[in-house]
């Protein structure tokens, strides 16, 4: 269906009250949200940064806050019990930078303390981090009388932020894993959990004994549960699209995708909107944070920017994210440098999958911002620059 008159553009927007109050344009992405609630309880989410994870998680604590008026005219609003609340308990990792394990156990013991003083709940006696956590879950579901849903964003950003300093993330690690290994034993209490971020970090590093903590970063049925999809752009968009090359939108911003040829791809949806508001072709999610992290590890590893588009790489291989142990494919994946292009499965069990560039602003902004790193300056680099462009244009990569 068409959207009827423009609206304001949500760039930038992470609350779903305010996008649904203030006459933004949105996705209704409630259809994932009836499938992950009917299915199960525990999940985790890897998705790039500024992809809607934290508007995904927002839209999950008001739908379980019983928020029914936010919900007219979407989806999920004649699916849900709406006499049915759950408390719900938010964290989120997103803002600042912790540098150590003082600094993050201060963050996490303030964010501990919003939720008891909203949730209308005291501390009864003083503890640890880990039985500040158990008791706000216990309490809130004892006053209640409905178990508790917990949703934790940017859940990794406190280690990825320290990567490059071993002894620091690894420090953090374990400051976070204190935190997370409540959810194990708090389970008679617990209604949903929901854990979204970057990377995927293994379970034994960091939800250790949480064995029922289900990965979705790859199933079909959710690979669109995040970023735009075609049709997306072109109906509850279309207002905004005249005067604007469709084609071109989709060459440089579309191609993100999570699973094979069978799931559709995606937009990344900071992308779209900048776009749609400034009505130039930009590279404005690689500019909206340098990836100096991203960049060190292909200098000093070697990595050729054009072999990106033509990697291979197992399941166990995307997945595998550690401090000590970084898949140069897994850190390029998950960030969102390379995505998923074909699966082939050349035996039962065994699932190779080709990765390369999603699109045309991630090719070109990623191979120009090498350049100066590889020793490639001034007017050199610009004639290398004029180079790829022609390059690209001819998709010669």
């Amino acid at each position: 269906m068409l959207s009827a008159h423009r609206r304001k553009l949500p760039i930038g927007i992470q609350s779903f009250e305010k996008l649904r109050l203030g006459q933004y344009y949105y996705v209704d992405k409630t259809p994932f949200i009836h499938a992950l609630v009917e299915t199960g309880g525990y999940y985790f989410l890897s998705r790039p940064r500024r992809f809607g994870k934290s508007l995904l998680l927002d839209t999950l604590g008001c739908l379980f806050e019983g928020r029914e008026a936010l919900f007219e005219g979407l989806y999920i609003h004649d699916k849900w019990d709406w006499q049915q609340r759950h408390p719900v308990v938010r964290l989120s990792f997103g803002s600042g930078v912790m540098q150590n394990r003082q600094e993050l156990d201060v963050r996490i013991r303030d964010q501990l303390r919003t939720e008891r003083e909203r949730l209308g709940l005291t501390l009864n006696h003083k503890t640890d981090i880990a039985g500040e956590f158990e008791q706000l879950i216990r309490q809130a579901h004892a006053k209640n009388g409905q178990r508790v849903v917990v949703l934790i964003d940017e859940y990794d950003k406190p280690i990825l932020d320290n990567i490059l300093d071993g002894d620091r993330a690894r420090e953090l690690r374990e400051g976070l894993k204190n935190l997370y290994s409540v959810l194990k034993d708090a389970d008679p209490h617990l209604h949903f959990v929901l854990l979204t971020g970057v990377s995927k970090f293994s379970k034994v590093s960091l939800f250790s004994g949480l064995n029922n903590l289900n990965d979705i970063t790859l199933d079909a049925p959710y690979a669109a549960i995040c970023g735009y999809t075609d049709h997306d752009v072109d109906t509850v968009f279309a207002p905004e699209l005249p005067g604007l090359n469709r084609e071109e939108i989709r060459r440089w911003y579309n191609g993100y995708r999570w699973g094979g040829q069978e799931v559709p791809s995606v937009y990344n949806p900071f992308d779209v909107l900048l776009l749609l508001q400034k009505r130039v072709f930009n590279p404005y999610w690689f500019e909206s944070a340098t990836p100096t992290f991203l960049v060190e590890l292909l200098r000093t590893r070697g990595v050729f920017t054009p072999q990106l588009d033509t990697l291979q790489a197992k399941a166990q291989l995307l997945g595998r994210f550690d401090v000590d142990d970084i898949a140069t494919e897994a850190m390029l994946f998950q960030t969102g440098y390379i995505t998923i292009k074909d699966i082939q499965e050349p035996m039962v069990g065994y699932r190779l999958y080709s990765l390369g560039f999603p699109n045309q602003e991630v090719e070109s902004s990623l191979n120009e911002f090498l350049l100066p790193v590889l020793g490639i300056r001034g007017s050199e680099a610009q004639t290398y620059q004029l180079a790829l462009f022609n390059v690209l244009l001819e998709h010669d990569i």
